[in-house]
């Protein structure tokens, strides 16, 4: 199966092309102006593939840049109507805890994203050399709390603990090779644990 994986939830950004778990090509970049039909050109040519060839496209859908999730789900779902492929939508968190477990890192690892608001979405993940379970369930904590942990992240800057580390794209393809939860691209949503919030418009005053 040829995966296309589009991982745009930080601000590095990064495409990868995969034939099953075999990563034909990656390509990556820091420049969040950079098109993401570009970075997908790219890609299809560093691994010598059509566009056609594609079946599957993976996504990372957060949380994160609220930016470049939405232009990858946007992407995702012009794709789909276009081809006709399958969609996977998969978790930037998780994406996260692949890299850190190729990258060499087990045990129980604390991921960190930034949330806005002086805020951060944390979770635990345990890592062995073949796989990787969720211990702690996506949640916001505080700055306080975020400061304090070892932990990893694209948002690392300014916390003494926290090592640098940004979800590929090349671990989502391989994410993406063991699954076959697939969904329409209108139903692909962000990830965004807040509530939604807003406040109605008062009726039209009446003039006499």
């Amino acid at each position: 199966m040829k995966i296309l994986a589009l991982e745009f939830s930080s601000n590095r950004r990064s495409v990868a092309i995969a034939d099953g778990s075999d990563v034909l090509a990656r390509v990556e970049t820091d420049d969040v102006k950079k098109p993401p039909l570009t970075l997908i050109d790219e890609a299809l040519k560093n691994a010598k593939l059509d566009p056609a060839a594609i079946e599957t496209l993976a996504l990372g859908i957060g949380p994160g840049s609220y930016t470049g999730i939405r232009s990858a789900i946007a992407t995702a779902q012009g794709w789909q109507l276009a081809r006709n492929i399958n969609l996977l939508a998969i978790g930037s968190a998780e994406v996260l805890a692949a890299t850190a477990r190729t990258n060499g890192h087990h045990g129980e690892a604390h991921f960190l994203i930034d949330a806005q608001r002086h805020e951060y979405y944390h979770t635990t993940w345990n890592l062995t050399e073949e796989t990787q379970t969720e211990a702690t369930p996506l949640k916001i904590i505080s700055v306080v709390e975020a400061c304090d942990l070892e932990a990893f992240g694209p948002d690392a800057a300014g916390f003494p603990y926290c090592k640098p580390l940004f979800p590929d794209a090349a671990r989502l393809a391989q994410l993406a090779a063991n699954r076959t939860d697939f969904q329409p691209g209108e139903t692909i949503e962000p990830i965004y644990l807040r509530p939604i919030e807003f406040t109605k418009a008062p009726p039209p005053r009446q003039l006499d």
